[in-house]
């Protein structure tokens, strides 16, 4: 490694951004953040890890939103819960940057270190065809219901990426610095991309 350097990976879900992630961390023999990341904010805020996962990529102005303020009440002096979850998920991001390179899945990440400049910021996408086998496959779920949560999951991340990324729109090319269509290229290959892509830009050898 010649540089310290931190690959923002957000995906469309059924793309295959996880385990994209998760087999280029493997490969560059970096550290990989995605559900893992909750336990650490947690740890690092003292908040409940429940509650960490309760807010997890949540959108703000939903109606599933709503339901969540019903379920923890607040005085209306208080800072909303989803806002103290996500600032300390700000913090633990920064932190797990500056600790060393690594892969940090989803959760607004590129936003967060838009002022690393080792910061690589990628959106894994697929059609809607190659998203649904995958789902079908790895859920066990029938056609309809695997579009049904394909297309819930991806409202609701671009719901939080819009609504804390203000500067940027989730999933428009502007807002990345490299787009993969893995339902054309495929897992190892899109790895493949990635760590050329990463080398290119002089953060490996």
């Amino acid at each position: 490694m010649s540089k310290k350097f931190v690959i923002a990976v957000s995906r469309q879900y059924g793309s295959g951004g996880h385990e994209i992630g998760r087999k280029l961390a493997q490969k560059l023999g970096i550290k990989f953040y995605d559900k893992e990341l909750l336990a650490k904010i947690a740890q690092d805020s003292g908040m409940s890890k429940n509650l960490i996962e309760y807010y997890d990529e949540m959108p703000s102005k939903s109606l599933l939103f709503s339901l969540a303020m019903d379920a923890y009440p607040m005085s209306f002096t208080e800072v909303p819960i989803n806002q103290k979850v996500f600032q300390a998920q700000v913090e633990t991001i920064k932190k797990i940057a500056d600790e060393g390179s690594c892969v940090i899945i989803g959760r607004c990440a590129d936003s967060i270190l838009s002022d690393m400049p080792n910061m690589v910021s990628v959106f894994i996408h697929a059609d809607m065809d190659a998203k649904i086998a995958r789902v079908k496959e790895r859920d066990s779920l029938s056609e309809d219901k695997a579009r049904e949560r394909i297309i819930k999951t991806d409202k609701k991340r671009a719901s939080f990426y819009n609504f804390y990324s203000l500067d940027k729109r989730w999933g428009e090319v502007s807002s990345h610095d490299l787009t993969i269509d893995s339902g054309k290229l495929g897992i190892n290959k899109s790895v493949d991309l990635l760590c050329e892509y990463i080398r290119l830009r002089g953060f490996t050898d």
